[in-house]
């Protein structure tokens, strides 16, 4: 079994996986972060996207392996102790959410959608970039209305390509 080292929000972790362990598998399984959600399996609904390197990843298609030696960041990681992100707080104030299970993938897609593009993003921008999110239940308005007040926040508060 390989031994595998990475930083998981700011954290030094490592341990020995099989070699076909799933990022998301460590991440819920043995760094018990279970804000990123197994959605599909098929890398098809993005319930599972998490940010390697500063970009956005769907680690239920990802061995664990291959991030060796990388910097990842969850939902669990984006906070900062009890200030949420910008994203986070406009999903909350526009109720881009309802059963939730979607919600991480979509505000991790989110924030690396604002870090790629920068603080301009038009709702036709946001809908083209969520084609890889699934949500069942929204209808997809709220969470278009929270991503762009989101950007908003962020590039008001200098948290653009910075996490």
């Amino acid at each position: 079994m390989p031994k595998i080292s990475m930083t998981v929000n700011g954290q030094a972790v490592s341990a020995d996986v099989e070699a076909r362990t799933l990022l998301v598998d460590y991440i819920r399984e043995q760094l018990r972060l279970t804000g990123t959600h197994v959605g599909c399996d098929t890398s098809q609904c993005g319930a599972c996207v998490v940010h390697v390197d500063g970009r956005a990843l769907k680690s239920c298609t990802t061995l664990a392996a291959q991030c060796d030696g990388a910097s990842v960041t969850t939902i669990e990681g984006l906070a900062k102790g009890d200030q949420l992100h910008p994203m986070q707080e406009a999903f909350r104030d526009n109720h881009g959410l309802q059963c939730g299970f979607c919600t991480p993938g979509m505000i991790m897609s989110a924030v690396d959608m604002v870090n790629r593009h920068g603080g301009k993003l038009d709702e036709a921008t946001i809908r083209h970039e969520l084609e890889g999110n699934l949500c069942r239940c929204t209808g997809y308005h709220n969470i278009v209305k929270a991503i762009a007040q989101g950007c908003e926040a962020m590039a008001s508060s200098g948290r653009i390509a910075a996490e």
